[in-house]
């Protein structure tokens, strides 16, 4: 299953500004060199919106800006919610316009399952389904920032989850045997080298420096997956659900590991 190429579910910082620079927090940790509060422009932001160290997050100590992605929701805000109009030309909607990056970078995400749901002839049966869920998320994206800010996120997750979880059940029955799970797992740092996991159920899985090294990851649902450090050399991850290019970003690889179609190698994996 290829990374959806829809460009409004990519994160295009060109057209945004900057907000997840400044709208999240972050705190001193091997993730990120200092701490940041909520609504602060973090240091290295530019008057342009564009992050000085770009280049060279890992080595300067932000690591955590790799494996971040906004779905899209950054320049939906920042060009259709608010118009062009930035909070540092309009300092009085910071606030605002934060709050509701919050919320736009959830109905994003969702929007990014649900076409891959689309995108997967297995899941045909609900298809119908799919698209009309995606056509309401998309909706409520282009609502006022009032409607936005009030907007009840877990009433509408929960109807999309139902959804991707019968996409998940369709998808995964033509991996052949019987369908496993390990659902919420917790696997931290265990030893999975050449596992067989094939089809398997790991959406929500603990999976934080784990050793997936040769492991067959084909076909296993992947949503919410940490995958921090796990590494992933020689993993077969070919038709794997939901996964996303910050879940590649957060863990270890190889030239050797087997992508998804439209997956993007993380630089610094091994040859």
């Amino acid at each position: 299953m290829p990374e959806t190429g829809d460009p409004a579910l990519r994160g295009d910082c060109a057209n945004c500004f900057g907000l997840c620079c400044v709208a999240l927090p972050f705190a001193k940790s091997a993730d990120f060199a200092v701490d940041k509060a909520p609504g602060e422009p973090c240091r290295n932001l530019r008057e342009d919106f564009r992050c000085g160290i770009h280049t060279r997050l890992r080595p300067s100590g932000f690591q955590g800006c790799t494996v971040y992605d906004c779905f899209g929701a950054g320049q939906q805000v920042s060009q259709v919610t608010f118009g062009g109009v930035s909070w540092r030309e309009a300092p009085e909607t910071a606030s605002r316009m934060f709050g509701v990056f919050y919320v736009m970078r959830q109905l994003h995400e969702l929007m990014r399952y649900l076409s891959e749901g689309l995108a997967r002839p297995a899941a045909r049966p609900v298809h119908a389904e799919l698209r009309k869920a995606l056509d309401r998320v998309e909706e409520l994206t282009r609502g006022a920032a009032d409607a936005l800010e009030e907007l009840r996120v877990p009433e509408v997750r929960a109807d999309v989850n139902r959804l991707l979880l019968r996409t998940s059940e369709l998808v995964r029955a033509t991996a052949g045997g019987k369908p496993r799970s390990r659902r919420g797992a917790d696997l931290v740092g265990k030893r999975l080298r050449g596992a067989k996991l094939r089809g398997t159920d790991l959406r929500g899985a603990l999976l934080i420096a784990a050793d997936l090294t040769g492991a067959d990851l084909s076909l296993a649902d992947l949503i919410g997956a940490d995958l921090r450090d796990a590494d992933l050399s020689g993993a077969d991850l070919t038709g794997a659900l939901f996964l996303t290019q910050p879940q590649l970003n957060a863990a270890r690889g190889s030239a050797a590991t087997r992508l998804p179609e439209g997956f993007e190698r993380p630089a610094h994996w091994t040859a």
